[in-house]
């Protein structure tokens, strides 16, 4: 017979193995990945997101949408799937740049390390 845990027991256990982190705003970043590699892939990500909103909000098919991007559509499917570690930032610009988007880059100053 397995031993009675009282739901008050439980949740202070739970409560002292919890810890919440603010979100740097990069989830690759808080993951761990290299500061360099981490915006690389935030950037690419959030290509691919709106590029298959574009893809969705047309009604395109795969074979129409891959025709507009200037892609095969194997190759769409694998931007669909989010395959980030097959497109590069210049790909996916491009293919932005194809849909009428207007792709723009900002550069901020560094973040301040608190002391």
């Amino acid at each position: 017979m397995r031993p009675l845990i009282w739901a008050g027991d439980k949740e202070s256990q739970m409560s002292k193995a919890k810890k919440i982190e603010k979100s740097s705003g990069n989830v690759f970043a808080d993951i761990g990945f290299p500061q360099e590699e981490a915006q690389n892939l935030y950037l690419r990500a959030e290509l691919m997101i709106r590029l298959a909103q574009f893809v969705e909000k047309k009604g395109l098919t795969q074979q129409q949408a891959a025709k507009k991007l200037g892609v095969t559509q194997p190759r769409l499917n694998l931007m669909l799937k989010r395959k980030i570690e097959l497109f590069s930032l210049d790909a996916l610009v491009n293919m932005a740049a194809r849909a009428g988007m207007r792709v723009e880059m900002r550069v901020k100053e560094p973040l301040k390390k608190a002391a």
